[in-house]
């Protein structure tokens, strides 16, 4: 019998290989739609016999249709932001626990205790609709840090540089996880020199101003608060685990997470590490819905299993995944 939690004492590769394998097998029984599509590829457990073998959902189907490995009733449903009309991503999760329980042992994982942290928040935009999976997570963390100067910031832009200020002043750890357009906003209005706080960005300017390329955007920001270097979240609403980058934009997967390249131009094809493709994410967290999904990141995986993200995917670009109209 396999459960969820069997994925957090992963600690080789080995330990990786043989939990993707069983967690595939689970959801190929269990879950209709990525049943559905292994079918179209004529992909079945028995002939799967390694990570690379495993067929990858399209991301778009989150979009599309209700992935789900659980007869469980759904505890709460994250959604993407989109813009108004578009259609949104939709994760439907049966057991947030395991959902905390992943990020609660990546945090602790790559930064130590949450305790030892006050966790300020900028996520303005976030803060502003239902759904999402990194208020939720966040707000977990802030209730977790038992800090009581921890606390979510909407636009209030000068409250948040008093308190900055504060916490510096007394030597305090701390975390300020935010969207990249409002720590720029920040910074233009502020200027830190900072010695005791993480800037952590999760991403986020569509529309909201002009896209830089991450080195600009990093060396802007890293001048503005007076920091060494800034840290990255990679998260998304159809994963139920994040990748942390301290620097570079490389970032390191926990245990029970693995990220991998396909081809371009086959969307069935994986490459070998060091060749930018689109990202393929295991997700092992993602027990109850679906672990193995072809995001529309394109990226680059380094030997050591760490990962960059180069670009995206035009919706036009994703050549070899018409099996769509399922």
């Amino acid at each position: 019998m396999i459960h969820a939690r069997d994925i957090f004492s992963i600690q080789t590769e080995a330990d990786f290989e043989r939990q993707a394998l069983k967690v595939f097998k689970f959801q190929f029984e269990n879950n209709s739609v990525y049943r559905s599509f292994c079918d179209l590829l004529y992909i079945h457990p028995s002939t799967v016999s390694k990570v690379e073998d495993i067929p990858f959902l399209p991301i778009q189907f989150f979009k599309s249709h209700e992935v789900i490995s659980s007869q469980q009733s759904v505890q709460e449903t994250f959604t993407s932001s989109g813009t108004t009309g578009s259609i949104t991503s939709k994760h439907l999760v049966t057991d947030c626990s395991v959902y905390e329980e992943s990020y609660i042992n990546a945090f602790k994982h790559f930064y130590g205790p949450i305790e030892d942290y006050v966790i300020l928040a900028l996520l303005p935009n976030y803060l502003e609709r239902e759904g999402s999976s990194l208020i939720y997570m966040v707000d977990d963390l802030i209730k977790r840090s038992k800090q009581p100067d921890s606390g979510f910031y909407l636009n209030q832009y000068e409250q948040l540089k008093t308190k900055i200020n504060q916490l510096e002043a007394k030597g305090q750890k701390t975390l300020l996880i935010g969207v990249t357009f409002a720590l720029l906003t920040l910074i233009e209005t502020y200027q830190f020199q900072l010695q005791h706080t993480t800037i952590m960005e999760t991403g986020g300017m569509k529309g909201m101003r002009k896209e830089l390329i991450r080195e600009e955007l990093h060396q802007v920001l890293t001048k503005g608060f007076g920091v060494d270097c800034i840290h990255s979240e990679y998260g998304m609403t159809e994963l139920l685990s994040q990748a942390y980058s301290k620097g570079n934009g490389i970032f390191k997967c926990p245990s029970w997470m693995k990220v991998i390249t396909r081809d371009p131009e086959d969307a069935l094809s994986i490459q070998k590490k060091g060749k930018t493709g689109g990202l393929n994410i295991i997700d092992l967290a993602n027990f109850n819905s679906c672990s193995f999904i072809a995001t529309q990141d394109l990226g680059k995986v380094h030997p050591n299993g760490c990962f960059e993200v180069v670009g995206r995917f035009d919706a036009s670009d994703i050549r070899g995944c018409n099996l769509m109209a399922l």
